[in-house]
């Protein structure tokens, strides 16, 4: 699943792809994905430019003259550019015609991905309602509020920040990171970590999520960005994936556990319970 790098990569993709080119037709051929309306999504953007490409954690803002759309990629969902004729592809779904004979493709294979319509002013209560933590950033990932909220909690660590009301952009690859960076296990329970537990666990978010963004997302299975190109955080991942091959920090082996049903990647000497 696409977690926040891989969002933000595809977003600086599609801001060179697509700024300031109108949509001069739309054809979707999956309804479902379309939640506020196909009928009203294929009619109401017609004319419109692309102002802006925005993002609100793992949501994309397509930002255009007088609407937004606000679009979730969850599984497998992807935007491709496609200059001339677009090949044929039983797994593309939204096809938007643009005003320099390009088309842009949503491609999905499992069709999980959303798209919904919205009015500039219904974007941050739509958000709000979602209950969505600040973003990875200094600037707005307070340190104070995130020791308190955890303190509050009795849900163990990893789910806790899986549920994006913390801070919002990790999934299951960058939890397993940060908290393995952090030295603490998955399991423990959010009101037991320690001051310095959670400064640490604070700064390698914002620490391992900025670099996901600059090395462009990480490509385990499908997940390309908006140039269809493969992104390189994988080969900097410490213990996501590597079950069985020595902890980089001590040389244990990564033994694999489940956590909240998730598959959880541990060093059982560097996390201990």
């Amino acid at each position: 699943m696409p977690e926040l790098p891989e969002v933000e990569t595809v977003r600086r993709g599609l801001e060179k792809l697509i700024l300031g080119r109108k949509i001069e037709a739309i054809d979707v051929r999956v309804p479902k994905l379309i939640k506020t309306g196909v009928e009203a999504f294929e009619i109401d953007l017609i004319g419109q430019t692309f102002q802006a490409i925005g993002r609100r954690g793992k949501y994309l803002l397509l930002q255009l003259d007088r609407q937004v759309i606000v679009s979730h990629l969850r599984m497998e969902g992807k935007y491709l550019l496609f200059p001339q004729e677009v090949p044929e592809n039983k797994h593309f779904h939204v096809f938007f015609t643009l005003d320099d004979g390009s088309t842009l493709v949503y491609q999905d294979v499992r069709k999980f991905g959303t798209m919904e319509l919205l009015l500039p002013e219904q974007v941050e209560p739509y958000f709000q309602k979602r209950k969505l933590g600040p973003e990875p950033t200094k600037a707005a990932f307070d340190l104070a509020t995130f020791e308190k909220q955890l303190g509050q909690s009795k849900k163990l660590i990893k789910p806790h920040l899986l549920d994006q009301t913390l801070v919002v952009g990790l999934g299951n690859i960058y939890v397993d990171e940060v908290l393995w960076a952090a030295k603490i296990h998955p399991e423990r329970v959010s009101s037991t970590l320690t001051s310095p537990e959670i400064t640490l666990l604070h700064d390698e978010i914002i620490r391992i999520l900025q670099l996901a963004i600059e090395k462009g997302g990480t490509t385990v299975r499908t997940y390309q960005n908006a140039f269809g190109e493969n992104g390189r955080m994988q080969d900097f991942l410490q213990v996501y994936g590597k079950t069985g091959q020595p902890c980089p920090r001590c040389g244990t082996p990564i033994e694999k556990i489940k956590v909240g049903g998730r598959g959880t990647h541990i060093c059982p000497r560097c996390q201990k319970r």
